[in-house]
């Protein structure tokens, strides 16, 4: 079977309590137009009726911009205050290459 793996934006992820994180309060809307775009992309994949193994994994909220490895990462619902280092999301997406765990969703991956 035929693998996609893509990387998406934590503003189309749900928050623990079933809100997606851009229609939280406080939330910038500056660039919604941009977060409805990945979320119609993920919704095309959701609705194929295909064979196609996706994955679209996001940040669960944003990126530790001066964040060292730490080895570790978790999923995630959405959160502002989540981060996660460029280094461990990397790991997390090549870990989702290599041993697939995560099946036709959208997952949130953060610092743990």
């Amino acid at each position: 079977m035929d693998r996609l793996v893509g990387v998406g934006l934590a503003s189309v992820l749900e928050t623990a309590s079933g809100t997606l994180l851009m229609d939280t309060p406080g939330y910038p809307q500056d660039y919604r137009a941009f977060y409805l775009g990945h979320a119609a992309g993920t919704d095309v994949l959701r609705t194929a009726a295909s064979a196609l193994d996706w994955l679209v994994l996001s940040p669960a909220g944003d990126f530790d911009h001066g964040g060292a490895r730490t080895g570790g990462y978790r999923t995630a619902p959405a959160g502002a205050d989540s981060r996660i280092s460029h280094a461990d999301f990397a790991i997390a997406l090549l870990d989702e290459i290599d041993g697939p765990r995560h099946h036709r969703t959208h997952v949130g991956v953060e610092a743990g």
